[in-house]
């Protein structure tokens, strides 16, 4: 019975971690460039009371052994990249990615990458992120005067102002495992050595996703998935909370045994 009592504890531990991740996927419906996180879980330890092929006597072997579980555990919350739904803002500083690919930001510890194509312009015509962090991968600052720019699908920008005509191109950057960045907040990434290394190329080119001027891409969470994924989770714990009941209850009828 202590083993229900605590095998049934960690799946209510499991389940309010997965509440929790449910949560955040929730709260960053329309953050600009979320990608949902999912929740995984494997099983703990078994005890084996009779393994499996164990002998029976007269040359039998039994078919099955017999293992007690010892409950579940969170073991990853894996960020799904899907692209998500793109909005329509005519602004031309915003710049969405079709496909694969992430914009590179310079910090002041290295390099972060994000999917927020919500740029902006500083006064010294430096783009930037909506949290001032200047942008690298070919971004060019805007001369003064500029009265056009025109950012094409494959990462060329045309300016047009008082100096004349000119141009630059943007340089998107990826991963052989975009799952296995490290969220660090204000809708950027950080490298690991499960990443892999990251890859610049063009857009639209080589796999790279083409970008989308006057367009952002919205967060990838399914607020009908989420919350089916918040009904599930709340009945598991629901029932883990019955089975700590139920092995209380055996244990009580136990303790009150009388000869």
């Amino acid at each position: 019975m202590i083993r229900a009592l605590y095998s049934a504890a960690t799946g209510m531990q499991a389940q309010q971690k997965n509440l929790e991740v449910i949560a955040n996927n929730l709260a960053n419906v329309n953050t600009t460039g979320f990608k949902r996180s999912r929740a995984e879980f494997q099983d703990l330890l078994y005890q084996s009371e009779r393994p499996a092929g164990a002998d029976q006597g007269n040359g039998n072997l039994a078919p099955s052994g017999v293992n007690i579980g010892h409950g579940s555990r969170l073991v990853s919350t894996t960020k799904l990249f899907t692209t998500g739904e793109l909005s329509n803002t005519g602004d031309r500083y915003n710049v969405a990615i079709t496909g694969d690919g992430f914009f590179e930001v310079t910090l002041p510890d290295g390099k972060a990458y994000t999917r927020d194509g919500a740029l902006k312009t500083d006064k010294d015509g430096n783009w930037t992120t909506s949290d001032g962090q200047l942008l690298a991968g070919g971004f060019q600052a805007i001369p003064a005067g500029t009265t056009e720019v025109s950012i094409a699908q494959d990462g060329t920008v045309s300016l047009n102002g008082a100096n004349g005509p000119s141009s630059f191109v943007i340089q998107l950057t990826r991963f052989v495992n975009p799952s296995g960045l490290m969220p660090i907040g204000n809708n950027l990434y950080k490298e690991t050595p499960s990443s892999g290394a990251a890859t610049t190329g063009q857009p639209n080119q080589s796999g790279f996703g083409g970008l989308a001027q006057g367009y952002l891409e919205m967060s990838n969470v399914k607020v009908v998935d989420e919350m089916v994924n918040m009904i599930v989770a709340q009945r598991a714990y629901e029932v883990n909370s019955k089975a700590v009941q139920s092995a209380d209850e055996m244990m009580g009828i136990a303790n009150s045994l009388r000869r």
